[in-house]
C-alpha cells in the first residue's frame, strides 16, 4: 500500500500578494522622505485635529492600554515568549517556532526603516514612544500576531479577532497622537507581509501538525 501523498500547498499568489505589500510600504516610505521635512499628508493632519478635540478620559484610558500590551519589554518579550509557550503545550512546535521567526523579523525591518526614514512623530502626542514614526511597531506587531495565529489556527473567528485587534491597535497609536495614519498603515503591511513569507517554507510542517491527531500536553492519552 503506497503512503499518501503530501498535499500541494499554494504558495505563489500569498507570496505575490506580500510581496506588493511590502513593496507598498517601500513606495509609501520614498513618498514621506521626498516630501518637504516628512510633513504628514493633509487629511492625517485633519483626522488627527478631529481626535485631538474629542479625546475623553475613557478612550483616553483604553488607547493607553493598547499601548502598554503592543510595545516595550511586553510585546518584545511577554507576549511572544506567552504565545510561543502555548503554542507548544498545544503540541504546535513548528507553530510556536514559525510565530517567533515571524515576530523577530517583522520587528526587526521596523527598526530598520524607523532608522532610515527618520519620520517626525506628531507633536500633540500622549505618550513617550522611541525614535522615528513610520512605520508604526505596534500596529506591525498586532498584523503578524493576528496573521500568524490565523494561519495556524485556521478558524474565522481567529481571523475575524486578529483583525479587530489589529485595527483597534491602529486606531489608538493615532489617538495618543504616536503615529499619522499613514505610519499604522505601513506597520500592519509590514505585519502581514512578512507574516505571510515566513509562513511560506513553514507551511507543510505547519499543515501536517495541525492535521495531527496529537492532544494538547494536558491531556493524557487514552488507553490503546
Amino acid at each position: 500500500m503506497t503512503a499518501p501523498h503530501a498535499p500541494r500547498i499554494a504558495r505563489f499568489w500569498p507570496l505575490v500578494s506580500s510581496a506588493a505589500g511590502l513593496a507598498l510600504v517601500g513606495a509609501l516610505a520614498a513618498v514621506i522622505v521626498y516630501r518637504e521635512n516628512n510633513k504628514p499628508f493633509g487629511f492625517e493632519l485633519e483626522w488627527m485635529g478631529e481626535l485631538i478635540e474629542h479625546r475623553t478620559g475613557f478612550w483616553t484610558g483604553l488607547a493607553l492600554g493598547f499601548d502598554f500590551l503592543g510595545g516595550g519589554l511586553i510585546a518584545t518579550f511577554v507576549v511572544p515568549i506567552a504565545i510561543s509557550l502555548v503554542l507548544v503545550v498545544w503540541r504546535r512546535r513548528w507553530a510556536a517556532v514559525y510565530f517567533l521567526v515571524a515576530t523577530i523579523a517583522s520587528a526587526g525591518l521596523v527598526k530598520l526603516l524607523k532608522q532610515l526614514i527618520g519620520r517626525p512623530r506628531p507633536q500633540d502626542i500622549l505618550v513617550s514612544p522611541d525614535y522615528g514614526s513610520f512605520p508604526s511597531g505596534h500596529s506591525a506587531n498586532a498584523a503578524v500576531i493576528a496573521v500568524t495565529l490565523g494561519i495556524v489556527f485556521a478558524r474565522a473567528w481567529v481571523w475575524a479577532a486578529g483583525a479587530v485587534y489589529t485595527v483597534a491597535m491602529m486606531l489608538s497609536r493615532t489617538y495618543l497622537g504616536a503615529h499619522w495614519i499613514s505610519d499604522t498603515i505601513g506597520g500592519a503591511l509590514i505585519g502581514l507581509g512578512i507574516a505571510v513569507i515566513v509562513w511560506a517554507p513553514f507551511a507543510a510542517r505547519l499543515l501536517h501538525e495541525r492535521d495531527a491527531p496529537h492532544p494538547p500536553l494536558w491531556v493524557r492519552p487514552g488507553p490503546r
